[in-house]
């Protein structure tokens, strides 16, 4: 099945009154198990568009190219929009659709999901099936760096170079305290201050570069952007 051809799901600017922000993944995992002489082995991938999970399924067909089945869910978008699945050969609905429900029931986007299956010669029956590749998906999400996502403003100060030391120090505690990504600063003529901050402390910001500055500067605020939020390391 040749899918359409996508715009690239991972966009710099999206509507940020959504309900719902799905999460993605770090990286590739992959989870092995094996229910009743049948060998599943999970491989999750993140991917930016649907071009970019067909490549991927291509490099599990090849790299496991003796096994029985490729079954694949894949979910795409900001908002996971765009979703697929096959059974490849396996009976309708036992395989595919299960392993994408799994990664809606996370809340996961930007993924492709791929249970490559090794038949062990004892028939499974439909709901063996279901809950084998199922709890094949679950197990790897389980093992996966989860990465989530948020609506964050774009915020800018500039200061002059003789503040920029004591600025710095005092956005990075507030940037922890409040969730914020702190960017590079960018230096010119004044020091260019960059954050990325949730929506509802753009105010805060404010009262805090009034009291830093006795008023003197006054951050400015662009564009909603959807962005990955790595968690930070503990210990």
């Amino acid at each position: 099945m040749r899918p359409a051809r996508l715009r690239d799901a991972r966009l710099p600017r999206i509507d940020h009154n959504l309900p719902v922000i799905p999460a993605t993944i770090a990286a590739a995992v992959e989870y092995e198990s094996v229910v009743r002489k049948s060998r599943f082995v999970a491989r999750l991938e993140p991917v930016a568009s649907v071009p970019e999970a067909d490549a991927a399924i291509a490099r599990v067909r090849k790299l496991r190219w003796d096994a029985n089945h490729h079954c694949v869910a894949l979910v795409v978008g900001p908002h996971g929009d765009q979703q697929r699945s096959s059974d490849d050969g396996e009976p309708a609905g036992t395989a595919g659709v299960p392993m994408l429900e799994v990664l809606r029931q996370r809340g996961m986007t930007d993924l492709v999901a791929v249970v490559t299956r090794y038949f062990g010669g004892v028939l499974l029956g439909a709901g063996g099936l279901v809950r084998a590749y199922s709890s094949a998906v679950s197990g790897a999400l389980d093992r996966a760096a989860i990465v989530r996502r948020a609506y964050l403003t774009q915020a800018f100060a500039d200061v002059s170079h003789a503040d920029a030391g004591r600025i710095d120090n005092a956005l990075r505690e507030w940037a922890d305290v409040h969730e914020s990504l702190l960017q590079a600063p960018a230096y010119g003529a004044t020091v260019r201050f960059q954050l990325l901050v949730p929506p509802d402390a753009t105010t805060a910001l404010r009262e805090a570069f009034a009291t830093w500055t006795s008023g003197v500067v006054t951050p400015t605020f662009g564009e909603n952007r959807l962005v990955d939020v790595h968690p930070r390391p503990t210990g």
